[in-house]
């Protein structure tokens, strides 16, 4: 069975998960992350990687967005990824969240194009960067701009 990569992040609130198999998406799910009654996290990793046709044994490597976000729920999630990767002995790479959210679709990976990322801060704020695609259509470049104000549009 072909090798899976595990991506993760919850920089927006809610948790993503996404399997992706030879640098495609196979299986992806979005987790509410706030429950007093449950840890929702890791039952959706499982989930999303049965529903791949894997199993934590085929993961190969693990993605995991690094924020900026969500301080509480990016600790749930980075520590289900350093517990996997630890346990698993298979690399865990930290990526800006701004990143993933151009990364996540076929539809922002053109080679050559340029994104303004934008993730929601709270408050009256939003985080923003500038994230580059190369000429293969991977993220090459993230110019983190800060926080600013949030626009109305």
């Amino acid at each position: 069975m072909a090798q899976l990569t595990l991506a993760m992040d919850a920089a927006a609130g809610d948790g993503t998960i996404a399997v992706l198999r030879a640098g495609k998406v196979v299986a992806e799910r979005r987790v509410m992350m706030r429950s007093a009654d449950e840890e929702r996290f890791l039952p959706a990793v499982l989930d999303t990687l049965r529903e791949a046709g894997g199993s934590v044994e085929t993961i190969e490597q693990i993605v995991c967005g690094s924020g900026p976000g969500s301080f509480t729920a990016l600790r749930v999630v980075g520590a289900v990824a350093k517990g996997l990767a630890t346990g698993l002995e298979v690399p865990l790479c930290a990526v800006s969240s701004l990143a993933l959210t151009v990364a996540a679709s076929d539809a922002t990976t053109a080679a050559g194009s340029r994104w303004l990322s934008v993730l929601d801060a709270l408050r009256g704020d939003q985080y923003l960067a500038l994230v580059e695609v190369g000429a293969e259509g991977a993220i090459t470049a993230v110019h983190a701009l800060g926080l600013s104000p949030a626009i109305e549009m």
